[in-house]
């Protein structure tokens, strides 16, 4: 393993993330399952501990760390307890955030990128619509200009976090058919027209709201263009790598507490007077599920250094990312399935950890692009 992920300051990164999960947000996952959503005040509360601007520069009010250090965050929230719906919905800003400081408008930075590194706003990427998901260059929510404002409708659905937050990096179409055609615009909530239409339920991810918007002659200032108008795609894809490969450490890092929490169970559990582990049938299993989890993790790391080292438009950068993506999805969608056999009809009980991740699973291989979609653009990168 590469030594970049074993500094000194990365150790007390893993420490200081691990602790907070296991104070602050741990205790509080279930009822905020039930709930439906994550309290604002968790927001606030991850700001101070340093939590949220890990990964973004300290110019734009982070801590100036890379995806590295954003992976180690996600690595040390998982081992403590904590969910990938938790970091869907306390992390939202991962995704809703980077398009805004790679345009570089100081308005919009002050505006929306300090407010949410500080946890005092909440954020959302409004891309998915109801005709369409991976297509991104297809969709179909106009924007016209009218004037000092752009006049906004359509509709977007799956928006991770859409019913809390209080702005939408949202993707519209400015001008043609085609990828040439999109522009990225942020929209607040409250704008006259702006409407979530409703709160989406979902198999996992309970604690992440999901929304579905509505915009009816929603009007918004010209000024909240991010970057060049019909210039959002490339803006877009540009994020993709860092997406994918969050994603990616999401599942290698499921599939780790997946392992740990089916080990240590099966330690306690006997059947027929003998702990379960003693059964050749379970270590194999477990075996299975370590060479499993440690593939996925060696490749995503390679991945992540490799994508900090170059640039997110590279194609072997892009390659990694999906193959990364992939291989994490696969590895941990088998092995939250086997350690919910290894746990029996406990596994299979909400009261348990690890029907959380199993339920939570499920969406890796769909959000920041499905499988079937990655595997066709590995293809072609591949030459294929």
């Amino acid at each position: 393993m590469s030594t970049v992920w074993e500094t000194p300051e990365r150790l007390a990164l893993r420490e200081m993330v691990g602790s907070f999960t296991e104070k602050e947000l741990v205790p509080h996952l279930p009822s905020w399952e039930d709930a439906g959503e994550v309290p604002r005040d968790v927001h606030q509360k991850a700001a101070a501990a340093g939590l949220l601007g890990v990964a973004f520069p300290e110019a734009v009010g982070g801590q100036d760390g890379n995806l590295i250090d954003g992976s180690i965050v996600t690595e040390a929230l998982l081992e403590a307890g904590g969910s990938t719906g938790l970091i869907a919905a306390l992390f939202t800003h991962g995704i809703s955030l980077p398009h805004i400081i790679a345009s570089g408008n100081a308005d919009l930075i002050d505006r929306y990128v300090r407010p949410t590194l500080a946890g005092e706003m909440i954020g959302s990427l409004g891309i998915t619509e109801p005709g369409g998901g991976s297509d991104v260059a297809n969709i179909t929510t106009r924007a016209v200009r009218d004037g000092d404002d752009f006049v906004v409708n359509g509709a977007k659905t799956f928006i991770t976090s859409g019913v809390r937050a209080d702005f939408v990096t949202t993707a519209v179409r400015t001008g043609g058919d085609g990828y040439a055609g999109i522009s990225l615009l942020v929209i607040d909530k409250g704008t006259p027209g702006f409407t979530v239409a409703r709160p989406l339920r979902k198999m996992g991810w309970h604690c992440s709201d999901t929304a579905e918007l509505s915009f009816d002659d929603v009007r918004v200032p010209a000024t909240n263009i991010v970057g060049e108008i019909d210039g959002g795609f490339v803006l877009v894809m540009q994020q993709f790598v860092s997406e994918r490969l969050g994603l990616a450490v999401q599942g290698y890092s499921t599939a780790q507490r997946a392992l740990d929490l089916a080990v240590a169970y099966a330690r306690e559990r006997e059947t027929f007077g003998k702990p379960l582990i003693t059964r050749q049938v379970i270590r194999h299993k477990l075996v299975d599920m370590h060479r499993r989890t440690a593939a996925a993790r060696a490749l995503t790391r390679q991945a992540v250094e490799r994508a900090v080292a170059g640039e997110p438009t590279d194609p072997a950068i892009i390659l990694d990312a999906v193959m990364a993506k992939n291989q994490s999805v696969e590895a941990c969608e088998w092995v939250v399935s086997e350690a919910v056999q290894i746990f029996g009809g406990m596994g299979y009980m909400r009261e348990s950890e690890i029907d959380r991740h199993y339920r939570d699973a499920r969406i890796l291989g769909i959000g920041g692009g499905a499988t079937e979609v990655l595997n066709d653009l590995a293809a072609k990168l591949l030459g294929y």
